[in-house]
């Protein structure tokens, strides 16, 4: 039986937290779960291309974005499942097993890590803390948390929006009902909390979702980030 996931990474100059990201899904490689890597593009400047053949992923490139860049490498994949995850988030070891039970125990679902910072302190704690009440008791996760998600039940929903900001709440919403999370942890850059600090970025967060929810688009979101 062929390997049953895909693996599709969105990156934009993100070279450097790629292999990180790939030396922690050698465990799926050994267990025979993972069929093949889609690296999806924006438009990087940094030597992605070389990387990605070096690793052997399919390199699908198109305009930055990443729900545009998560939609394009799903249609690139040939697996009966989908593991969307983000280039700077690192499965813990042991996510195999929680993975595979997943996949033969609810294959009509799709699943979401644990959310870690790579980071100690209280201020990790409680933030990752709140991602994680967030998806459960929300059905929220963030897109650090990544998507596991059959092909199937990915086309039924409508698929990743095409849009510059909150695709992974999108999807999520998508997806009401039929989310869970799954027992092994993702572990997280803190890098933009540390150098914006970490309760304005959480402040700027929980504001761009309560300013979504209220009809605000993506896009006005996404100038509004960029500005500050």
């Amino acid at each position: 039986m062929r390997a049953p996931i895909s693996v599709v990474i969105p990156t934009l100059n993100a070279a450097h937290d790629l292999p990180g990201c790939t030396v922690a899904l050698f465990e799926g490689l050994e267990a025979g779960l993972i069929r093949e890597l889609i690296i999806s593009d924006g438009g990087s400047a940094d030597d992605i291309a070389a990387l990605a053949a070096e690793l052997g992923a399919t390199l699908v490139v198109g305009p930055a974005g990443r729900g545009g860049q998560l939609a394009r490498g799903a249609g690139a994949a040939s697996g009966d499942w989908l593991l969307f995850l983000h280039a700077d988030t690192v499965l813990t070891d042991g996510w195999t097993r929680a993975v595979l039970t997943h996949l033969l125990t609810q294959p009509e679902k799709a699943g979401y890590f644990r959310l870690a910072f790579r980071a100690n302190g209280l201020a990790p704690a409680v933030v990752a803390g709140w991602a994680n009440f967030r998806a459960r008791a929300f059905g929220l996760p963030y897109g650090d948390q990544g998507l596991l998600i059959p092909r199937g039940l990915y086309r039924a929903s409508g698929g990743f929006r095409d849009i510059s900001l909150m695709e992974d709440v999108a999807i999520a919403r998508q997806l009401r009902g039929y989310l869970c999370a799954l027992p092994a942890v993702a572990q997280t850059s803190a890098a933009r909390y540390q150098q914006q600090g970490w309760l304005r970025r959480g402040a700027r967060n929980l504001w761009a979702l309560a300013l979504y929810f209220a009809g605000v688009s993506p896009e006005r979101l996404a100038r509004e980030y960029q500005r500050k």
